[in-house]
């Protein structure tokens, strides 16, 4: 038995050098800083739903990790999703970033005229 008793103690204390390597990471440093509520919905979060809430880089640079928290927003899986989407949709143009001119086409323009025609033909 003394073996799965030093077995077991190799686990635990690898468990517990692995938990204070992810303390020191950009996340717990942020989850510790911030309230945990989503800086864009303002859902709030608890322990049974936190692997929702993301730490979203301002600046889009994920080695920019100041232990100010200054880069840094928590943001839920969904906005955190969003916030890249809209980055992805600027790189994607190639317009730079202008919009698009809203189209003029109207279905049911003259709508009227053929319900009127089918009426009296």
């Amino acid at each position: 038995m003394p073996a799965n008793n030093e077995r077991l103690d190799r686990v635990v204390l690898e468990a517990r050098r692995n938990a204070e390597l992810r303390e020191q990471g950009y996340r717990a440093q942020a989850l510790k800083l911030f309230p945990w509520v989503c800086g864009r919905c303002a859902r709030s979060f608890d322990h049974a739903n936190l692997q929702l809430l993301e730490v979203h880089h301002k600046n889009n640079n994920h080695h920019h990790n100041p232990p100010d928290g200054s880069n840094w927003e928590l943001l839920c899986t969904y906005c955190h999703e969003n916030e890249h989407a809209k980055l992805k949709d600027l790189e994607g143009r190639h317009d730079g970033g202008a919009a698009t001119p809203v189209s003029t086409f109207n279905p049911f323009a003259d709508l009227k005229a053929k319900l009127a025609a089918k009426k009296s033909g």
